[in-house]
This record gives C-alpha cells, structure tokens and sequence, in this order.
C-alpha cells in the first residue's frame, strides 16, 4: 500500500515506515503531523484510485523525527576582465518526516 502526496510544492511517493525529508515543517520532534492532499492511493490488492486533483477520505500520517539544513549551495557569479565577482551561498532548511500509516 502506497500513496503520493503533495507538500512544499513537490510530490512525494509514501508507503508506511518511509523516511522523507521536505520543506520545512512547523512543530516540534516527536510531533504528528498529518497530510491532507492526497493525489493517488493504491492498495496492497491491485486497485488504484487518482484524485481530481485530490482524493478524499484518505488521510496519511507522519512523526517529525528532526529539524534540519541540507548541503550548502554556492552561487558563484564571474564578469572576465571586469575584476567582479560574486560569491553567494544558501542553505536550505528541511523536516525529516517518518511515515507513520495511511488510513483509506
């Protein structure tokens, strides 16, 4: 059994105990934290259901493991022969969530 949900603006493959890491969520370690847009769910005996954008009825559920930056990313900007340069660099905020069930 699996679904794909929708959150921080990407599309996430899930199946119970999953580990994924997105956008930054509010709440607190150890918190619950459930997802409300559901695009697909298929269970364990074959049938599928797509939503419309969205299904109802079905709800999946997580626990915040931990709070985190992900890599630093250089933005790094050269003129030649201008002697300008422009070093930037950004670290990206981001929840680990664990998966802890989907109800249908």
């Amino acid at each position: 059994m699996f679904a794909v949900i929708k959150t921080g603006g990407k599309q996430y493959r899930v199946a119970a105990n999953d580990t994924i890491t997105i956008a930054t969520l509010p709440g607190e370690e150890g918190s619950t934290v459930e997802f409300g847009e559901i695009l697909l769910f298929a269970d364990g005996a074959g049938a599928t259901q797509v939503g419309a954008p969205t299904l109802s009825g079905i709800t999946v559920t997580g626990e915040i493991v931990r709070h985190g930056r992900d890599k630093k990313v250089i933005a790094f900007k050269k003129r030649r022969r201008q002697n300008s340069r422009r070093k930037r660099g950004h670290r990206q905020h981001h929840t680990v969530v664990r998966i802890t069930g989907i109800q249908a």
